[in-house]
């Protein structure tokens, strides 16, 4: 395992986690792939260390950054793409739908930062993943629930790193706006809702999994080297501010 070489993915199992974990390897990445379906991440690791987790609970978060360190031995980065979606508006979510979202979006990524941080050293970086539901507030399918916690992990994210800047931990987010995963299939769907999505985008299309990842991990690389609390927007033009 080469030094700057050892990264943990979390949702490694489907979508922009495993185009993510799936592209650093590639690179050359030593990765632990997390999930909470191990069966999906062994699909993605090949021979690399898969580990078990349900990032909105703590103590599974713990045991599986544990696993982490005994089978890296430390960490030089480290990708959140761990997350659940929901597309319910105001008035038709509960209270406990809304606090599912942000135990799994907003506390599963953390926990998450809070378990690495101690395998890592000056040099590292990390990458959280926001969206531009967050930053719009919604509106496109995600709605309150899932655009708030998009937004915490937008102010979480320059906490991050305003607290361990000092220690020469970099840490940035990626936003990216509406990507053909898994994730969204159940509203794309629908091809009235497709087709809108699609044009809200200059490119007319969605984004995919794999272009996600390319800008996380070149987050995760020392060609980012002087960013920083930042917000890489990667959608394809349809918030541009």
């Amino acid at each position: 395992m080469g030094v700057g070489k050892r990264v943990a993915v979390t949702g490694a199992g489907s979508g922009i986690g495993a185009a993510t974990a799936a592209l650093l390897i590639r690179e050359g990445w030593t990765v632990a792939c997390l999930d909470r379906n191990a069966d999906a991440a062994r699909k993605v690791a090949g021979g690399h260390p898969v580990i078990a987790v349900d990032v909105a609970d703590e103590s599974s978060v713990v045991a599986a950054f544990r696993e982490v360190k005994m089978k890296l031995g430390g960490l030089d980065a480290l990708a959140t793409c761990a997350g659940i979606f929901e597309t319910a508006t105001l008035m038709d979510t509960t209270a406990d739908a809304f606090r599912r979202i942000l135990d799994v979006n907003v506390v599963g990524t953390f926990v998450c930062i809070r378990e690495a941080v101690p395998l890592m050293a000056s040099g590292a970086r990390i990458c959280t993943v926001s969206s531009v539901a967050g930053l719009r507030g919604g509106g496109l399918m995600g709605t309150i629930s899932y655009a708030t916690s998009k937004g915490a992990i937008l102010a979480l994210t320059k906490n991050a790193a305003r607290t361990l800047g000092p220690q020469g931990i970099a840490v940035n987010t990626i936003a990216p706006g509406v990507i053909d995963t898994p994730f969204a299939a159940g509203p794309m769907a629908d091809p009235a809702i497709r087709q809108r999505m699609e044009g809200l985008s200059s490119f007319n299309r969605l984004g995919t999994a794999e272009e996600i990842a390319e800008g996380i991990a070149w987050l995760l690389s020392p060609k980012a080297s002087f960013v920083h609390g930042a917000t890489l927007v990667a959608d394809g033009g349809m918030v541009m501010y």
